[in-house]
């Protein structure tokens, strides 16, 4: 799922290159392009804290 969002976003930043012409088309697209970059992380920092939880429950019923 992490190398499809990469791969969605470099190719996301490839095609405003090629598209974005004016300055407003640029705004525009960077601010799109930081929301989705944002809701990225927040999956990403989900899963990590997924795993974290998951690593400490495992350290609990192993003692």
């Amino acid at each position: 799922m992490e190398k499809f969002m990469t791969g969605l976003l470099l190719g996301m930043v490839g095609g405003a290159l090629l598209v974005a012409n004016s300055k407003k088309t640029r705004a525009l697209v960077r601010m799109s392009q930081d929301e989705i970059k944002e809701k990225i992380d927040a999956y990403i920092d989900e899963k990590l804290e997924g795993f974290e939880s998951e690593e400490k429950k495992n350290k609990k019923s192993a003692q």
